[in-house]
């Protein structure tokens, strides 16, 4: 048994930190999550009122463009048209407007962090641990302060989403702009570009694809935390897998997994297309 007296606790501490932000920046965080509503709702609104013919054409438009491929498109649209026939159309619209809100968000707070982290070792060095322990705590330590600071409901989903999915944005735009061979970029610099200049034209197009795989991985991991997600009061398909769960109704759990499986393959291969094309259309492909 390992001694007593070489043993901490840090249970107290961390409460008291929490309680700390709620007296303090409670008004902030509140504000925080009335903006976060105010973009989540209208959207989440939007896809629910849809009809679901013009949301399966929209899949099918968006699969062709990225792929060209009339058969990648029809078969992308025949998952959607089952999680109508397995009557969970409104929850999966529900989830589908939580992961594309938070993968949205996910990008425009990973991919300039990464920038940073890419141009300064330094701050690289002190953000590594942070990613660290973001990918490697378990999911369900997320909820925890969220619930405490937002409360239940879907500000709190949101958010826990966003930092379950924000580390593979940041590593994957560092790494695909410090992989950058030096001799493009000591090219580029002997012509007189600009710092802003060699970004945008040299190495965002060069570490696209570095780039695009990170967020096609933030959004499935923003898809795998639908679930977990659901137990501090966001709806959709996770709801339906936890109340399954609770009332041993091996039915509906399987249904609603089936339409989350049908939703992440769709997000994964248009993604996965996209980024192909955008590649083949820089003259990025390998190939």
């Amino acid at each position: 048994m390992f001694p007593d007296f070489l043993t901490f606790s840090i249970d107290h501490s961390i409460n008291n930190f929490v309680d700390w932000l709620i007296i303090n920046y409670g008004e902030i965080f509140s504000n925080a999550g009335n903006f976060l509503v105010k973009i989540f709702i209208p959207f989440e609104a939007l896809l629910r009122q849809s009809p679901w013919w013009l949301i399966i054409t929209l899949i099918g438009i968006l699969s062709f463009v990225s792929s060209r491929n009339l058969k990648f498109s029809f078969g992308m649209m025949s998952l959607f048209f089952v999680m109508g026939m397995l009557g969970l159309w409104d929850e999966s619209m529900q989830t589908l407007s939580l992961v594309l809100i938070s993968t949205l968000l996910v990008v425009l707070l990973g991919l300039p962090l990464g920038i940073i982290l890419s141009k300064s070792g330094r701050i690289r060095l002190f953000f590594l641990p942070i990613l660290d322990a973001m990918q490697t705590l378990p999911s369900f330590v997320y909820l925890i302060p969220v619930l405490m600071l937002f409360g239940l409901g879907k500000v709190p989903a949101l958010i826990a989403t966003i930092i379950y999915a924000l580390p593979p944005v940041v590593r994957l735009t560092d790494l695909g702009i410090r992989q950058i061979d030096k001799r493009i970029i000591d090219a580029t610099d002997s012509f007189g570009t600009t710092t802003l200049q060699k970004l945008i034209k040299v190495e965002l197009p060069l570490a696209l694809p570095s780039i695009m795989v990170g967020i096609n991985q933030a959004t499935m991991m923003a898809l795998s935390m639908v679930v977990i997600a659901s137990m501090i009061g966001n709806r959709g398909l996770g709801q339906e897998v936890l109340l399954g769960i609770n009332t041993l109704d091996v039915g509906r759990g399987f249904a609603a997994g089936i339409a989350i499986v049908a939703m992440a393959i769709v997000i994964d291969r248009v993604t996965q297309s996209f980024s192909l094309r955008l590649q083949s259309n820089m003259g990025l492909n390998q190939n």
